[in-house]
């Protein structure tokens, strides 16, 4: 295993490993770390002394909780912990003070975890295919949050606070229980949405560049391609209409002396 080349990324992932070897812990050239598809269940203290890390993979392991060295890591930006046995995160998540991207689909939360609020620039947060039922009132605290992923979760009602989310570019909230959407025109930002999987028949009123996913979506963009295509056609007829008017507006000679110069 070539662990001392220099390359600032590691990939150790689907090696079956019950716990990393000792000697990764002395690459403090690394910056990424990849380690997904094993059967770690935690991870060392001496992880904490690899300060050059910015993106640390860790899905599909056995973890019960974050490892305490993990939140130690302050310079990371990008941390993976997907598909593992997490129904928490301990409050000294609030350390990784430089996250932009938190992935943790497919494990066990039945709370939104609020220690997420001190992460000042987190922007993406995927948090699909658990068990949560509602969302904190004040989730729009998180105000650099750009893209939220909720799918597979156990809404039944839309989440009102979303509505006050005026920074989210992408939500998507497929395989849940919502059987009515609110018009979602007030989140200006908004440029995808997938509702996919919900017991509703047509799709929630978006604004004009939202793409949509979800039962009745295609129909949905197709009628708003056509009704785009047809006020665009209107306009073009009157400004032509216009112009025609314009020139019946300008006295014969002056028509011709202006075609003389």
């Amino acid at each position: 295993m070539p662990l001392f080349h220099g390359d600032p990324v590691l990939d150790l992932s689907y090696r079956k490993f019950k716990r990393l070897p000792s000697r990764v812990y002395g690459l403090m050239h690394l910056e990424k770390l990849y380690v997904c598809g094993n059967s770690l269940r935690t991870l060392p203290d001496s992880l904490s002394q690899l300060h050059g890390l910015r993106t640390l993979a860790l899905d599909f392991n056995k973890m019960e909780d974050v490892p305490p060295a993990v939140c130690q890591l302050t310079n990371l930006t990008r941390l993976y912990l997907g598909s593992n046995r997490l129904m928490n995160l301990p409050p000294e998540v609030s350390n990784l003070q430089n996250l932009r991207c938190l992935w943790v689909e497919s494990n066990y939360f039945q709370r939104f975890p609020r220690e997420l609020y001190d992460l000042p620039y987190l922007k993406s947060l995927q948090i699909g295919d658990n068990r949560l039922k509602t969302l904190p009132p004040d989730l729009w605290r998180m105000e650099a949050l750009r893209g939220l992923w909720l799918y597979g979760n156990r809404f039944e009602t839309f989440p009102k606070v979303l509505l006050r989310m005026q920074g989210l570019e992408i939500l998507d909230l497929d395989r849940n229980k919502i059987s009515e959407f609110p018009s979602l025109k007030r989140l200006k930002a908004l440029r995808l949405f997938s509702y996919d999987h919900n017991p509703v028949d047509a799709p929630p009123k978006v604004g004009e560049e939202v793409l949509v996913v979800g039962e009745g979506a295609a129909e949905f963009l197709e009628q708003r391609e056509a009704r785009n295509e047809r006020r665009r056609k209107a306009a073009e007829q009157e400004a032509e209409e216009l112009a025609m008017a314009g020139e019946d507006l300008i006295p014969p000679h002056d028509r011709q002396a202006g075609g003389g110069r």
